[in-house]
Parts: structure tokens; C-alpha cells; sequence
């Protein structure tokens, strides 16, 4: 490897939305920087299943009807 082109690999600290830590290596900040997240697993509604609602006024019935003769089930 050529030597002074890559960056510095060291330990950070990350904090989760609800404090909870852990230790990881990245190239991200300084040796001992706490990254503290806005958005994680544990409060993303992608994974929590938050409160979603399918707002389609009936797009999607209109679709089924149109292309119901194509026979594909």
C-alpha cells in the first residue's frame, strides 16, 4: 500500500436515539469522537412499523380493473 493517501482508521463511540453505545472503527471524526445518531433501527418508522398509512384513492383498484383481463394471478 502506498504510504500517507489512506485515511486514519481509529475507534469512534456511536449513540444510539435512546442511549445506548457501542465502540466501532471508522474513518469518521477523531480516536474517542461520539457520534450520536438522530435516526437509528430502534426509531426509524421503516423498521419499527410506525404509523403508515396507503394513500391511494383508489389508484389501485382502478389498476386491477383495468388490467384484469390480462389473466395474470
Amino acid at each position: 500500500m502506498k504510504k500517507d493517501i489512506h485515511p486514519d482508521y481509529h475507534e469512534i463511540v456511536v449513540e444510539m436515539t435512546d442511549g445506548t453505545t457501542y465502540k466501532t472503527r471508522s474513518t469518521w471524526g477523531k480516536e474517542g469522537d461520539v457520534l450520536k445518531l438522530d435516526i437509528d433501527s430502534k426509531s426509524h418508522p421503516a423498521w419499527t412499523g410506525g404509523s403508515q398509512r396507503v394513500r391511494d384513492a383508489g389508484q389501485v383498484a382502478k389498476f386491477n380493473k383495468r388490467f384484469a383481463s390480462f389473466g395474470l394471478k
